[in-house]
């Protein structure tokens, strides 16, 4: 297999996608932070002095969503229609569970848009709590779905 983002010298390229055809596409990816019992508690109270981490991280999620091309240097800009960051507070961990999903219609997927978003949440969760608990952990950052394009349909299992 040969990886499509370097050229036969080596080289970093980005990869032509002029001639593939546009198509729905989809990626949902996770992630968490997971954090002392007291600071999950002051997320899952909303007693941040920052704010509201949850909300917060949503939208920088978002926000990160939208910049993956100017972040990760090969992407291509892609016109987003959906981008969805859900966190909650997950008592399992302790922390907080962060799940994006990203659409476009278009030639390349939407993997690095979801996994961005997660990444940014993850982070602002990280910022927001740090005075709490500085021995958080952003953790299982991973793709778990997508579907469009030629390679069609992928699900992680388990």
């Amino acid at each position: 297999m040969s990886l499509s983002h370097v050229d036969e010298a080596g080289r970093a390229r980005m990869v032509d996608v002029g001639d593939k055809a546009a198509s729905r596409r989809t990626a949902v990816a996770e992630g968490v932070v997971r954090m002392s019992a007291e600071a999950f508690a002051l997320v899952r109270d909303n007693q941040v002095a920052k704010g509201d981490v949850l909300r917060i991280a949503e939208v920088a999620g978002t926000m990160g969503a939208k910049r993956t091309s100017e972040l990760v240097p090969l992407c291509h800009p892609l016109p987003l229609e959906v981008v969805r960051v859900e966190c909650t507070a997950d008592p399992s961990l302790p922390g907080v569970r962060v799940v994006a999903t990203a659409v476009t219609t278009g030639k390349t997927g939407v993997e690095m848009e979801a996994l961005t978003a997660v990444s940014v949440a993850c982070l602002t969760v990280y910022d927001m709590v740090k005075a709490a608990d500085r021995t958080m952990v952003m953790d299982g950052i991973r793709l778990l779905a997508k579907t469009g394009g030629t390679r069609g349909d992928w699900r992680r299992d388990a």
